[in-house]
C-alpha cells in the first residue's frame, strides 16, 4: 500500500496524537480516550503502520544522559547527495536526515556522548568524497521545543489527553550498558514491541522486560516518537530555518517561535547563526506568509536562512553508542 493513497480520518488522526502522548499506551486505554472499541484502535493502528505511515519509535534521550546533540549540514553535488545522506540515515547515531535546498544540502542530526565522539563523527566517519563542497557543525545549546511536543498532530481534548498522559520523570539515576543494546535495538524498530518480544530480543524474562522499560522511562532516558509524515496530516510543507537573533533577546523569541503550532523544533545553537527551527506548513504559500508575517514580527531577528526539505531520508529512530561502556545519567 502506498503512503499517499491513505487518508487519515478523524479516529486515525485522534490515534495519532494518542500515540504523540504515550507511544506504548494500551490500545485498551486508547480506545477509551477516542470513544471506541479496544478492536478498531488496534485494526486503525495496524492499518497505518502496514501502509508505512505510522511507526512508534523508541529511542535514547542523550540530553538526560550529558550527551551532545549536534545539527549537521554538507553542502554537496546534487550527484551524490542521496547516497550520502542514505549513509548517514545508517548510522545508530543520527536522526532527522533531510535532503534540502535542490538536492545540493543535507542536514542531519547527531548526538554522542562526549567531546572526543562528537569530533571523530566529524573529521573522521562522515562520508569521504571531494564532492562534499563544505561541512559544518552547529551543537545544540538548548531546545525551547521538540518534535514529540509538536502542535501538528493535537486532536484531543484536554481530558483526553489527561487519561493518556504517563507519569512524569523523575531524578533517578540509572546506567546504561551492553545488555540494554538488544533492548534499544527492537525498540528503534517497533517501539510497540511486545515484552515477549523484547525478552526473546535480550535474553530476559518478561518480568525483567517491564521492570527495566519502566525504569527507563521513569529516568527519561527512554522516549516513544511518533514517526509520520507531516504531509499526511496535511503539512506538506517542510523547512529548516537558520537565524541570527540579537543574543538579548534569543530567549524571547526562541520562546515565541515555539508556541507557534508550524514549530515542531526550536533550538539555539552554536556557529553564524544561533537559532534554528524546524517548519511544517500546509503549503508553499503558507510558509511565505509564516515567514513574512509570524517570523517578520519578531524583530530581534537579523538574519534568516530558509532551507525547503525536499525529501525526507529519515525521521525519529536514532539510537546511540551504548555498547562499550556504561553511562549513567549523571554522567559519572
Amino acid at each position: 500500500m502506498q503512503t499517499d493513497t491513505v487518508t487519515l480520518d478523524d479516529v486515525d488522526q485522534r490515534l495519532v496524537h494518542a500515540l504523540q502522548i504515550d507511544g506504548r499506551a494500551p490500545l485498551r486505554l486508547i480506545g477509551e480516550a477516542l470513544g471506541v472499541s479496544e478492536n478498531t484502535a488496534a485494526r486503525r493502528y495496524r492499518r497505518l503502520r502496514s501502509a508505512g505511515i505510522l511507526r512508534v519509535v523508541g529511542t535514547l534521550n542523550g540530553a538526560r544522559l550529558g550527551y551532545n546533540a549536534w545539527t549537521i549540514r554538507l553542502q554537496c553535488t546534487p550527484d551524490v547527495a542521496p547516497a550520502i545522506a542514505s549513509a548517514l540515515a545508517a548510522r545508530h547515531d543520527t536522526s532527522y536526515v533531510y535532503l534540502l535546498s535542490g538536492g545540493t544540502e543535507i542536514s542531519c542530526s547527531v548526538q554522542t556522548p562526549t567531546a572526543d565522539e562528537s569530533e571523530a563523527l566529524l573529521l573522521h566517519k562522515l562520508p569521504g568524497t571531494s564532492r562534499i563542497t563544505s561541512v559544518s557543525a552547529h551543537l545544540l545549546l538548548g531546545n525551547y521545543a521538540l518534535p514529540n511536543n509538536w502542535a501538528g498532530p493535537a486532536r484531543l481534548t484536554p481530558e483526553q489527553t489527561a487519561l493518556l498522559t504517563p507519569p512524569p520523570t523523575d531524578d533517578s539515576d540509572i546506567s546504561l550498558g551492553p545488555a540494554d543494546r538488544p533492548l534499544f535495538d527492537l525498540l528503534a524498530q517497533d517501539g510497540r514491541a511486545s515484552h515477549t518480544e523484547l525478552a526473546a530480543a535480550t535474553g530476559w524474562s518478561e518480568s525483567t522486560v517491564r521492570r527495566r522499560l519502566t525504569a527507563l522511562r521513569q529516568a527519561g532516558v527512554l522516549i516513544f516518537l511518533v514517526d509520520i509524515p507531516p504531509a499526511v496530516l496535511g503539512f506538506g510543507t517542510e523547512a529548516r530555518l537558520w537565524m541570527s537573533v540579537r543574543p538579548s533577546r534569543l530567549t524571547a523569541a526562541a520562546s515565541a517561535m515555539a508556541h507557534h503550532p508550524e514549530v515542531s523544533l526550536v533550538a539555539q545553537t552554536t556557529g553564524p547563526t544561533n537559532l534554528l527551527a524546524a517548519v511544517n506548513c500546509r503549503s508553499s504559500l503558507d510558509l511565505a506568509r509564516y515567514l513574512t508575517e509570524r517570523i517578520a514580527s519578531l524583530d530581534a531577528i537579523h538574519t534568516m536562512e530558509t532551507a525547503p526539505v525536499i525529501r525526507t531520508v529519515k525521521r525519529a529512530g536514532a539510537l546511540l553508542p551504548i555498547d562499550r561502556a556504561a553511562h549513567s545519567r549523571r554522567n559519572e
